[in-house]
């Protein structure tokens, strides 16, 4: 299974630490020692999560590697959707103009980038799909609440999506090596940890030491076992590209696993918390400096305590 090309769009407006500071009293020092972020980005109000998605997509048309016509499955994945019934997925159907494909749209929180590349690795396997696209996007500012202390400074918006195929189309292609997924939503505080209940509280983080303590546990876990599992050491490993959830978890999990800072790439300090479509903007905004057989490990971490990792030969 192959990546043959990433695209992204990222929201015009953005929302400095000033912003915050004025609303909320929280000063700049304060949410960097904390977070690592110094802006993130916002969606304007034409904007809404399908169509962020559908403007990755354009970005990515004009130099897309097999025509929409042979694209024979659609993933999506969002916590944040516009629509729950026509979902990001359906709404890149129909800006693709593809009919009579499998079409569905998935949440594991952050970690939907890593759920959504399994499920096109099991219709390859199955032989329903050759050619696939992966849509990811999370508009969190049209949920989350600014005056909240707690999280309301985290989030950004903003949208990725993935040309995937089963065989290998150029050279520049990089081949998907692994996968593995978990859940651990039976430990600790995964059910209050973080939550987004529309029709209740709301958007909400009351547990942060818990989230902290266990996406650091786990994303090193599974960035070690992914590797072992595929014969390969740390040593292997040109660039760790995780989940853009708080600059901290970041540094905490790289410098357990013994990389340099300069291994473990990160959009957060500029972008905010862009959900499950953080990592996959991390790739699209550095595919430049990666190498031909460079080894990737992306690893994600969600809400409910999901998590997973990907490993990727470029």
């Amino acid at each position: 299974m192959y990546i043959n090309q990433i695209s992204a769009y990222i929201p015009e407006n953005i929302i400095d630490n000033a912003h915050f500071e004025k609303l909320v009293g929280l000063s700049e020092e304060w949410l960097l020692n904390r977070t690592g972020i110094r802006e993130r980005r916002k969606a304007s109000e034409d904007e809404n999560t399908n169509i962020l998605t559908i403007k990755a997509l354009e970005n990515g048309l004009k130099t897309a590697p097999f025509p929409s016509e042979s694209i024979d499955l659609i993933i999506g994945g969002t916590y944040t959707p516009y629509d729950t019934i026509h979902t990001l997925a359906h709404a890149a159907q129909n800006f693709l103009g593809v009919s009579d494909i499998p079409v569905l749209s998935i949440s594991s929180a952050c970690s939907s980038f890593a759920n959504a590349i399994e499920i096109v690795q099991g219709y390859f396997a199955m032989g329903k799909a050759k050619r696939a696209i992966i849509v990811l996007a999370d508009h969190n500012t049209a949920y989350s609440d600014e005056t909240d202390k707690v999280g309301g400074h985290l989030w950004g918006d903003g949208a990725c999506a993935l040309w995937i195929s089963q065989e290998r189309l150029s050279e520049s292609d990089w081949e998907v090596k692994d996968i593995i997924t978990g859940g651990a939503g039976n430990i600790g505080k995964a059910s209050e940890g973080v939550f987004l209940r529309p029709a209740h509280e709301g958007f909400m983080m009351q547990n942060g030491r818990d989230v902290f303590q266990n996406a650091c546990l786990y994303m090193g876990k599974v960035t070690l076992d992914i590797l072992e599992r595929n014969g390969y050491t740390l040593d292997n490993l040109s660039y760790f590209v995780p989940h853009q959830a708080n600059l901290r978890i970041t540094k905490n999990v790289a410098q357990s696993l013994g990389l340099s800072e300069d291994k473990a790439l990160s959009n957060i300090q500029y972008l905010g918390n862009t959900g499950c479509a953080g990592c996959c903007i991390a790739l699209y905004e550095n595919q430049d400096k990666f190498k031909k057989g460079d080894l990737l490990a992306v690893t994600v971490f969600g809400g409910g305590y999901s998590y997973g990792a990907v490993l990727i030969v470029c």
